[in-house]
């Protein structure tokens, strides 16, 4: 984006304050260098006078203990900054995939992000998972190269993987001047001046000069591509393309934002934000292609006493309706609910109806954050992400909205855990401790779940991952005080059946006065990976009569979350209600509910039941000279290697494992590489566990 090009405001016509608001995320794959961009973004447009490094543990972005301790994002953090008379707000989400949830729930409430890539290994495995969350929430985004300082560093491949691996359309808007330790800034395609950054100033003074010789061919050939790229955006545009006139950059601005708010391309630029270079232009993209509130559609609500579809406007005339995405515990001003405000406004000191738990609630205090830094602000309107002390009873996904117009926002879904442990407290006091802490830590994260084992007695913790675990465990000896042991990680197994299957059972029970009376058959069939539960009555001539029927499927559902092998829940199943008899007197909801259960007990049984496993998708950076020793210790972990390509010197190995079989795979992988080779895991599916371990894990499973 011309630099030029925002300073004579070239971006969006008309004062509102809504068209100067950019509520902006920061996405990408681990390391990528997300949080260093954020933290140079804080430092030129003033809101931190020092620049903080993740290497040193002193951002402003990572505050948590955990975060500095492994130099990694952990919670999103939530902060506002001002750039050319523009307000920015930003939240920097983790890379790691055991928080994908934490981009999940941002990308929600965002009108556009910046994917960040590490520019040396182009598009990375959870650059895959972030892109296609935002594809879900159509989020419109711009891309930056970044690391081009470093070896290997290769923007035009980068930009080509975007192509390759997401389906992509990158429109670069800026070339780099060199590479790797030559690399000094970039070529601006839209005023097509070179922008080169002053290493003296840590990179706040730059030169603008024209494009120098050498560069010039290459830089108007990809100028060329960029405007044949965006013309079809904007009619005028266009026409004085085909004819062959000079655009003016107003004019090509114009058309790349109207582009990218369709979701139609993606503009890119390059920098390295360690080294300060390329961070300002970076910031005049988001005020120039990144949508205000006003430009993404406005948002769908259902209204609870009518179930009517209703448009909620981004204005504060409209009334309030607002989305909780995070809930975090703050050790000064207690649980914290972040909010964005899609319309309407609220004061501090207003009562609020949490529609979604039919609660009304009254906000103590609201706050504009800065990471783990806050500001006390009197009211927020539409277009406003901030927090609310006070509201006890908010959940991640909760809709807060005006008591008078009482509306639902789309809920948020967010995946299954994976792994479980036991934890328990060492004393009685930290029994009491535990309680309170896990009670927190679920209330703020989703995919965080507790259970007690109902035959052991233990307290159970699921989560995405070993680190996810490992920082909770950690967070509730910090935070809350609790000395716990904790046992080994459990894979979250599944159960499924392989074929259709039919079975009746008959609940009868006759002891004095009302006996009990349910009859039920029914069918179970398999049903497609991911297709979950489907449960539908085939009941004619009113066999059972329909309010036994709700009964019968709840019965299902208890026994399906029970499991029949190993006690694992069962998943992607059909069932269907046959035929049943019912008695006048002796019938109840209760009996048939436990007909249900007993019948579809006994169909599952009769189905060829079957343990699955979660599988998961192993991307292995390293070096060529322990390819075949990473292979085989691939191999032996039940992995199945998919692909090998060249990167940067090195060799990317694609592989499937199953997840029991990766525990301790980072310090094995250190070991066996001398710390050279790193890796990714993503979920990818659950799969069907081969009979000697299926039987281990049942046996194991039911104590024998």
């Amino acid at each position: 984006m011309g630099i030029a090009a925002v300073a004579k405001g070239a971006v969006v016509a008309g004062d509102n304050e809504l068209e100067k608001t950019r509520n902006i995320g920061l996405m990408a794959h681990i390391d990528a260098g997300k949080t260093t961009t954020t933290e140079r973004i804080l430092f030129y447009t003033g809101m931190s006078h020092r620049i903080g490094n993740v290497d040193e543990g002193n951002t402003v972005m990572d505050w948590m203990e955990q975060e500095k301790e492994r130099g990694i994002t952990i919670t999103s953090a939530a902060t506002s900054s001002e750039w050319k008379g523009y307000r920015i707000n930003i939240i920097d989400t983790p890379g790691h995939v055991d928080f994908t949830v934490e981009v999940e729930r941002s990308l929600r409430v965002l009108d556009g992000a910046i994917a960040v890539f590490d520019s040396v290994q182009g598009v990375e495995p959870q650059s895959e998972t972030v892109w296609r969350q935002a594809d879900k929430y159509q989020v419109p985004r711009i891309a930056f190269m970044n690391k081009m300082d470093r070896t290997g560093a290769d923007y035009f491949a980068a930009v080509d993987s975007m192509r390759e691996k997401l389906g992509a359309v990158p429109v670069p808007v800026q070339i780099p001047i060199g590479a790797e330790d030559q690399f000094r800034g970039s070529v601006d395609l839209i005023e097509m001046k070179e922008i080169r950054f002053d290493d003296e100033s840590l990179g706040a003074d730059f030169e603008i000069a024209d494009v120098s010789p050498g560069l010039l061919e290459l830089a108007t050939s990809y100028r060329e591509q960029m405007i044949e790229a965006v013309a079809e955006f904007d009619d005028l545009v266009l026409e004085k393309y085909l004819n062959g006139e000079t655009l003016t950059s107003d004019e090509i601005v114009r058309a790349i934002r109207v582009g990218t708010i369709a979701l139609k391309i993606t503009p890119v630029l390059c920098g390295a934000s360690f080294r300060n270079k390329g961070v300002q232009p970076l910031l005049d993209a988001v005020l120039a292609y990144l949508p205000s509130p006003h430009d993404v559609p406005p948002v769908v609500a259902t209204e609870i006493h009518s179930e009517n579809a209703v448009t909620r406007y981004p204005s504060s005339s409209e009334p309030f309706a607002a989305l909780a995405f995070k809930i975090m515990s703050d050790p000064f001003a207690g649980s914290l609910t972040f909010f964005r405000v899609y319309s309407g406004s609220v004061r501090a000191g207003d009562s609020i109806l949490n529609a979604t738990q039919g609660k009304k609630e009254r906000i103590g205090r609201l706050l504009k954050m800065h990471a783990n830094k806050r500001e006390d602000v009197d009211e927020v309107s539409a277009g406003d992400i901030a927090a609310a002390v006070g509201l006890k009873g908010a959940r991640t996904g909760d809709t807060l909205c005006d008591q008078k117009n009482p509306v639902l926002l789309e809920v948020m879904t967010f995946p299954d855990p994976v792994l479980s442990m036991a934890i328990e407290p060492k004393t009685k006091q930290d029994q009491e401790k535990l309680g309170f802490g896990l009670g927190k830590l679920v209330h703020e994260d989703p995919t965080f779940k507790v259970q007690t084992d109902i035959e052991t007695g233990q307290t159970v913790i699921s989560g995405m991952g070993e680190l996810h675990l490992e920082v909770f465990v950690d967070r509730l000896k910090r935070e809350f005080g609790v000395d716990a042991n904790v046992g080994k990680p459990q894979v979250a197994y599944r159960e499924t059946i392989r074929k259709m299957a039919e079975a009746e059972a008959k609940h009868v029970k006759q002891s004095g006065g009302h006996g009990q009376y349910g009859h039920v058959e029914l069918r179970v069939e398999p049903a497609d990976e991911g297709a979950g539960f489907e449960f539908k009555s085939a009941i004619k001539g009113g066999a059972i009569p329909k309010e036994y029927v709700p009964a019968v499927e709840a019965g299902v559902r208890e026994e399906m979350a029970a499991g029949v092998l190993a006690g694992y829940p069962i998943r992607n199943v059909k069932v269907t209600l046959l035929y049943g008899t019912f008695h006048e007197v002796d019938s109840s909801e209760l009996a048939f509910k436990i007909a249900g259960s007993m019948a579809f007990r006994a169909a599952v049984q009769k189905a060829d039941p079957a343990l699955l496993e979660p599988v998961m998708s192993v991307d292995v950076l390293v070096p060529r000279d322990y390819m075949g020793d990473v292979i085989t210790n691939l191999n032996s972990r039940r992995g199945k290697v998919h692909a090998m390509h060249v990167r940067g010197g090195s060799q990317i190995i694609e592989a499937a494992a199953p997840l029991a079989e990766m525990f301790g795979y980072a310090t094995d992988l250190r070991s066996r590489t001398q710390g050279r080779a790193t890796f990714s895991m993503t979920f990818a599916s659950y799969e069907l566990v081969p009979k000697a371990i299926a039987e281990e894990v049942i046996t194991k499973a039911k104590g024998l």
